[in-house]
């Protein structure tokens, strides 16, 4: 630092200061070498009062780092690498890496275009030049089968013309060439002469089969940081034989657990951390809990506890146990009684001001508090008066005597109990004082024998005073391992956001399609296998991911290609009469539901005198490079038997508007349409067409990647456009038998699984209960309205032949309501090529 301060409480607080959380903060505190640097291009370039964004404070911490390595990199240099993150030039740590070994080999003045160039400033490439590239690569490659996989993707990522390019958009085109050029990739078989591994002997089971996703994502759990962790007995123990009785209990096996708050409803976020838990121990052979950290029944709610196992289940996971911290408040008390008889834990009667104070947020450095040389004695009896309620909220806390002079604030006297006037939920008013997160997160791993304790980044910071709990009162350490979180930009998942937005009616509710909660995703009709495609897609690593919506949905649409059904549909219906049949015309066509997935099946649905096209594929003013119907004009129908021609037309007499085409069948032109566009039958002896009464199309909720940075707040920078509503959409027939079937089919799949793995025997009796019914909804009913987008049904259709899952009704009913929302579009831009 410019004053020669190297203290590491000093770094931190300096840190801060440009925007950094605490665990950023503390990561790049580590090494003093390139703190020493980071601090001083804060103090250079004042970035204090830049009011850097999070992303730009951690590439400059980037930067730093790898000035750190670089021994050519003067002042110049830097202060030009610096002033590129600030402009946003650089955005990515990639970029930070390319343009250090720039500024190493080059010397001022610099040539602009060169370093942009270099860095990989400013590029971009659309999906369909992508796409191009990569088939021009493959081809070249003489790439044979999807064994080459792997060696083209890294050959394509080293490709110049490819170099900065998304590396998930990269494998997604890859792995869509390969399937256009060898067919859908089949599940691996051993070579030949070889045998599939046999299962270990006495391995616990998840309770329920691994997802079929994860044979493909298995890579994910062995290499980079999954594939580094510690084997099960590995983390070292204060005494020897806490390790021996841990592994008594494991045998070796991997235990993992779920430890969400029931305080609010589960987001895209968590789904990663389900990921790994789960996944980890499902891939080892071991054994993952779910337990609830019910430590704060100001919050909780019975409606969090029955979502959470809900989204669980229906991301295809199955807890070995659930548990809850509440099961452990009587060994935690004992525990947290030993501590103050360790001298390690004191009560402190201070205001939460004084304590704030104390610990050093405006300060460098934490104070002592006035009560933490009190006698041991003195505060066993302050911490029995506190349990007895002698004490309202705030008025006592039992605090942890750690290290004040460690840099790390998590060191500084942390809260391990505090008072809340609130009955719990399963003690009811048995206690007046509730365990901290800090105090009872790492005990319950110890007491459950948790192997591997997976959390994200952000508690980096915690694994120290984590360990030393457990050290202090000598008990089993299990090792804390942090990944990065999972974060999609212009997205909010803040539960006290999310519920502004719910009461101020924003949105309709925590499960609105345009919220990344996993019930709106669910809602929305994603479905469960392309959520997790998308987390182990990723990756897991000790960086944070900072995900573009459209990352999102390119993932989501890609497993929607392959197993979305497709049905003929009209989003805005004009009116078609053909002219030269008779009035009862009527062929019955029977179409594949999928042209690449015979498995799928087909649909049949009539052909008559009346059909409705989508008024977009029809103008008054024709041209060359139009293609579809125009008067005069000749077009194909999709999957019809023949094609048509406009003869004329009838509009609206006050507004002008054309109301109906008149065309003529061309049942004897053997000349192919240069194009086909969508229709459906008006034919109601067969029910078609089947009429839309909503199409909801949802879009980003947000106009910005970060809506927490608008002003005066994240509500300023709502879409007021994010949801539009068409009535009026029309869907061929083979409607209603694809909905009953996929309905059908969700709820065998949900009750195979529960006969399978759902281990009810293991679970509290006041768990909360999830029937498989629960695990199936109308959004089930996915499809793909053909050259449109992907829809499923909305909860809010009030159908009465899906309203009962096993009744033998099918079609529409008196008083039905049919609502579907859009999933994705067919492509990024949803702009309809001519």
């Amino acid at each position: 630092m410019a004053s020669g301060t190297t203290d590491t409480g000093d770094f931190l607080a300096l840190f801060k200061s440009i925007g950094l959380p605490q665990s950023k903060a503390a990561e790049a505190a580590k090494n003093q070498k390139s703190a020493s640097i980071f601090s001083e291009l804060i103090v250079a370039h004042d970035l204090t009062n830049a009011k850097l964004s999070e992303k730009q404070g951690v590439l400059v911490a980037t930067f730093a780092g790898q000035l750190a390595k670089a021994d050519k990199v003067g002042p110049v240099e830097r202060d030009y690498g610096v002033r590129a993150i600030l402009d946003e030039k650089l955005k990515s740590t990639d970029q930070v890496s390319a343009a250090t070994k720039y500024l190493e080999s080059h010397s001022s003045p610099f040539n602009d275009s060169e370093f942009e160039q270099e860095c990989g400033v400013g590029y971009s490439i659309t999906a369909e030049q992508l796409l191009a590239e990569i088939t021009d690569y493959v081809k070249a490659s003489g790439a044979a089968g999807w064994a080459n996989l792997g060696p083209t993707i890294s050959g394509v990522k080293n490709s110049p013309a490819l170099r900065w390019a998304n590396p998930l958009e990269v494998k997604n085109a890859v792995e869509q060439v390969f399937t256009s050029k060898f067919g859908p990739k089949e599940a691996g078989k051993p070579a030949k002469g070889k045998k599939e591994p046999a299962p270990k002997k006495d391995a616990p089971s998840q309770g329920a089969s691994t997802p079929p996703e994860a044979s493909s994502r298995k890579t994910v759990f062995e290499e980079g940081f999954l594939g580094s962790l510690h084997k099960p007995g590995e983390n070292a123990q204060i005494k020897p034989e806490l390790r021996e009785q841990h592994l008594a209990f494991t045998k070796g096996s991997v235990y993992t657990r779920f430890p969400p708050e029931p305080n609010g409803y589960l987001h895209i976020g968590h789904s990663k951390a389900i990921f790994v838990n789960f996944g980890y121990a499902a891939h080892h052979g071991g054994r993952c809990y779910l337990r609830y950290d019910d430590t704060n029944p100001e919050k909780e709610e019975a409606r969090y506890f029955e979502s959470i196992l809900e989204m669980v289940r229906w991301l295809g996971f199955e807890p070995w146990k659930i548990t809850y911290s509440s099961d452990y408040f009587d060994k935690l008390y004992d525990l947290a009684v030993e501590l103050i008889k360790r001298d390690k834990a004191y009560v402190c009667h201070c205001t939460q001001e004084q304590i704030k104070a104390d610990r050093g947020e405006k300060i460098a450095a934490p104070k002592a508090c006035i009560h933490r040389s009190r006698p041991i004695g003195e505060s066993l009896e302050e911490f029995k008066k506190m349990k007895d309620g002698h004490y309202r909220p705030k008025e006592a806390n039992l605090r942890m005597k750690q290290d004040l002079s460690d840099g790390n604030p998590q060191m500084w006297d942390l809260t391990a109990y505090r008072v809340l006037d609130a009955p719990h939920h399963r003690t009811h008013d048995k206690w007046k004082i509730y365990p901290t997160y800090d105090f009872t997160h790492c005990l319950v791993d110890s007491f459950e024998n948790i192997s591997h304790s997976l959390c994200t980044t952000e508690f980096i910071a915690s694994r120290q005073s984590y360990e030393w709990l457990c050290d202090a009162v000598e008990v089993y350490k299990p090792r804390q391992s942090e990944f990065g979180r999972l974060n999609v930009t212009g997205t909010i998942n803040s539960k006290r956001k999310i519920l502004q937005l719910v009461e101020e009616k924003f949105v309709s509710d925590w499960d609105d399609p345009r919220l990344f909660t996993l019930i709106a995703l669910r809602r929305r009709g994603v479905p469960p296998g392309a959520i997790l495609s998308f987390v182990s897609g990723l990756g897991v690593s000790t960086a944070a991911s900072n995900i573009q919506i459209v990352r999102f949905d390119q993932t989501v649409r890609q497993y929607l290609e392959n197993s979305a059904p497709r049905l003929l549909m009209v989003l805005r219906p004009l009116k078609v009469t053909l002219e030269n049949v008779p009035d009862d015309y009527v062929i019955m066509v029977e179409k594949p539901l999928h042209p690449k997935v015979a498995e799928l099946g087909s649909s049949k649905i009539p052909f008559s005198k009346t059909i409705y096209i989508d008024a977009d594929d029809f103008r008054l003013e024709d041209s060359k490079d139009y293609y579809r119907l125009a008067p005069g004009k000749t077009v194909g129908l999709f999957q019809a038997p023949y094609p048509i021609t406009c003869t004329s037309y009838k509009t609206d007499g006050a507004t002008g508007a054309v109301t109906e085409l008149i065309c003529r069948l061309e049942d004897n032109n053997t000349k192919k349409p240069k194009a086909f566009i969508q229709w459906v039958a008006d034919h109601a002896p067969s029910g078609s067409p089947v009429r839309i009464d909503e199409t909801r199309i949802f879009h980003s909720l947000f106009k910005s990647d970060n809506p927490l940075a608008a002003v005066p707040d994240f509500k300023a920078d709502i879409n007021p456009d994010s949801l539009q509503v068409i009535r009026g959409a029309m869907v061929e027939v083979g409607f209603w038998p694809l909905a009953k079937k996929s309905i059908g089919d969700a709820l065998s799949e949900a009750r195979t699984r529960a006969a399978k793995g759902q281990s009810e025997s293991r679970f509290p009796l006041d768990a909360p209960k999830v029937r498989p019914e629960d695990l199936v909804g109308k959004e089930c009913v996915r499809f793909q309205g053909l050259r449109v987008a992907y829809f499923a049904v909305d909860k809010d259709s009030r159908v009465a032949a899906l309203d009962q899952i096993e009744s033998t009704g099918a079609g529409a009913g008196q008083g039905d309501y049919l609502v579907l929302n859009r999933i994705v579009s067919l492509k990024e831009d949803t702009g309809k090529a001519a």
